[in-house]
């Protein structure tokens, strides 16, 4: 599968183009690309449109190693646009007559009801807006009403979306240009707060800045072990004959998760393009939000089962296992442990990055950063994944109480200075360990039930 002609793709911001335009250095994990004489011309502005197969090729290659993105708003619509939208619904009457007034009247919508408690309020608003109504007799999850839409879907494309979301007008059709990459199988928007009376609260402020179901501001290529590991399907367009049997309906949490890693398994690409947004009903009442930041982290080990090259909590490379390591132990050797393992690690990119110009500088800068995620992949360990075990440290070791309170407050300080926010310092930073708190005892639960640490453990990445 190729990319079409006229196909336009643009470099991440972060991508470094070095040398004249030969070298190209970026994309997570980080590699060095090395472009031929044929390939060099074909980069443009930092642009590479498809107009020959040398062009696919180029443009393909940077898409996979997350070196560019789609320029979607330059990409045609597919040949047969066509999609219809499955909303499973529980008991929301009201969030779902609005989300079918955002839809409007000129889309096919299946309403699925997961065994409502009070069904004839649902059926009502679906025949309001002209849906299909289909009632289920069980509760079967969000897994299983989706799939049970999926099944009635005659269109080349579907589109999932919760019953607590609205649904912006150029949000599918902007998304649906995505397609033109015929190894693309779902794509996502941004997902957003919605503005209601229960978002005003401190909690609701909090989740506008750092929902769970929101991943950023920038476009990326889903994939574990990178900055966009997963996506959400409250909001996601799919192609149908990429889903192949839905969603895994003995998942309650995380099936989500699981379709996107399957979909990646099988070689195809998931997209994630925040130039569109999808307005979700966050959780405003502390009770409601700490229990469901709790059930996301139960799905920690269903999927650890299902897919345990992706579940680590931290990826680390040897070198920056060490780094850490050293600095963590906190003795008076840590310093120049860890000023050595830096220093050889500089050497080392050095040899990598031989024949491109400054590589001294280069790799500095490369090490420097990648000293810098590690520690903060250490710091969520310490306060998100790990925190019970972190709690028991602090009671018997100074150390790892210094480290803790660095981990702590650090990550909060460092967040809130970079986004902002729509609460004050004090509350943010409660919500923040809260945030972990929750999720953190999900995982710990569901490792627990499971008999398993895999959800645990971090994994080493091997050396390139």
């Amino acid at each position: 599968m190729t990319l079409p002609l006229g196909f336009v793709v643009a470099l991440d911001r972060d991508t470094r183009v070095l040398d004249g335009g030969r070298t190209l250095l970026g994309g997570s994990p980080l590699r060095l690309l090395r472009l031929t004489r044929r390939a060099r011309p074909l980069l443009t502005d930092r642009t590479v449109h498809v107009r020959d197969r040398a062009g696919a090729l180029l443009a393909d290659r940077l898409l996979e190693a997350g070196l560019a993105h789609p320029v979607v708003r330059a990409l045609p619509l597919p040949d047969d646009p066509r999609y219809t939208v499955v909303v499973p619904v529980r008991d929301r009457p009201r969030e779902l007559d609005r989300l079918l007034t955002s839809i409007g009247p000129d889309t096919p919508v299946i309403v699925v009801d997961d065994a409502s408690t009070h069904r004839a309020p649902v059926e009502a608003a679906a025949a309001r807006h002209g849906a299909r109504f289909v009632p289920l007799k069980v509760n079967v999850g969000p897994a299983g009403a989706r799939n049970a839409g999926l099944r009635l879907v005659g269109t080349p494309y579907v589109v999932f979306v919760d019953s607590d979301v609205v649904l912006p007008k150029d949000t599918v059709p902007t998304l649906l240009r995505h397609f033109s990459d015929p190894r693309v199988a779902l794509a996502v928007p941004r997902v957003t707060a919605l503005e209601t009376p229960g978002s005003s609260t401190w909690i609701g402020r909090y989740e506008r800045t750092r929902s769970s179901l929101d991943l950023g501001s920038r476009p990326a290529l889903v994939r574990p072990g990178t900055p966009v590991s997963w996506a959400s399907t409250a909001c996601a367009v799919a192609r149908v004959d990429a889903l192949d049997e839905g969603f895994d309906e003995r998942l309650r949490i995380g099936e989500d998760v699981d379709i996107c890693w399957r979909a990646i398994k099988s070689g195809r690409r998931v997209r994630y393009e925040p130039s569109v947004h999808a307005a979700h009903e966050h959780r405003g009442r502390l009770g409601d939000w700490f229990r469901r930041k709790a059930a996301y982290g139960t799905g920690a080990h269903p999927l650890a089962e299902r897919h345990p090259e992706f579940i680590a909590p931290a990826v680390l490379a040897p070198w920056s296992g060490a780094f850490v390591l050293a600095l963590v132990a906190q003795r008076r050797w840590s310093l120049p442990v860890a000023g050595a393992v830096g220093a050889t690690t500089v050497l080392r990119v050095c040899r990598k990055l031989d024949g491109t110009e400054h590589p001294v500088r280069l790799a500095s800068s490369l090490t420097a950063m990648g000293a810098l995620g590690a520690l903060a992949q250490t710091s969520a360990l310490l306060t998100r994944h790990w925190w019970p075990l972190t709690v028991a440290g602090c009671t018997i070791s100074r150390r790892v109480r210094r480290a803790t309170a660095l981990a702590a407050v650090a990550d909060v300080a460092l967040e809130y200075l970079h986004q902002g926010a729509a609460v004050d310092p004090l509350r943010y930073g409660i919500a923040r360990r809260l945030d972990d708190l929750a999720y953190g005892a999900g995982v710990w639960w569901s490792a627990i039930k499971g008999r398993s640490t895999a959800a645990l453990r971090p994994r080493l990445r091997q050396p390139r």
